[in-house]
């Protein structure tokens, strides 16, 4: 059985909104750009490779598939960091830490800049889509489902603090995706940080949460 997250009165000094914890550095915007470029290449092959209606359809089933595997990975991934491991842990430590602070200080994903708040999930995403770009390059359907799930996760942190910001403050493309379902709202994502805080952990479109929600449940995984 999980513990269950609380928020927790801060035991550090609170990042200042203009503090260097939250700037981006020339090696957070490297890996984004290497992340990005990853995903813009399987998107690219997807694309390029769709050159018949049957194929572009089977391209793009398999790119909204992908998208919905990114949302459904970003809860369970979401889950777990929330849920297990410390600073401490080897690898995610320092993830974890950030996720689990978020509750103290849900504010400060919305100073964060943009590449320091998405340059760990670019590198994960680099070394996945990489060896899948060179393994299935010249298949335009696994390239659509590849291009979408990793794009998807490498841009869940940023759709995450969107989703903390109120919409007369977010560009207009932004809102219409959040209305449209794309996005995560603001109301979704707000039951994550109510009482008892243990459901709504999926930040890309938040379609999963409510079947996440209702297996949690049934499972018992409070």
């Amino acid at each position: 059985m999980s513990k269950l997250i609380k928020p927790t009165p801060v035991l550090f000094t609170p990042p200042k909104t203009d503090g260097p914890s939250l700037k981006s550095t020339l090696f957070h915007r490297a890996w984004v750009a290497i992340g990005c470029t990853t995903v813009l290449f399987s998107l690219a092959k997807a694309v390029y490779g769709s050159t018949d209606s049957h194929t572009r359809l089977k391209t793009i089933v398999a790119g909204f598939l992908g998208y919905l595997v990114a949302d459904l990975i970003s809860g369970i991934y979401h889950w777990l960091i929330d849920n297990y491991g410390d600073a401490s842990t080897p690898f995610v430590g320092s993830h974890i830490e950030a996720f689990q602070g978020h509750h103290s200080l849900p504010w400060a994903i919305t100073k964060r800049q943009f590449a320091s708040n998405l340059h760990v999930g670019a590198r994960i995403i680099t070394y996945l889509t990489v060896p899948a770009n060179l393994i299935w390059h010249d298949q335009p359907v696994v390239m659509g489902f590849v291009g979408m799930a990793s794009g998807g996760m490498l841009f869940g942190s940023q759709i995450h603090a969107w989703a903390h910001v109120s919409k007369s403050k977010l560009p207009a493309i932004v809102v219409a995706l959040q209305d449209a379902g794309v996005f995560v709202t603001q109301s979704q994502h707000a039951a994550h940080h109510l009482p008892p805080y243990n459901g709504g952990y999926c930040v890309v479109s938040g379609v999963w949460n409510r079947v996440l929600d209702e297996s949690r449940k049934q499972y018992d995984l409070t």
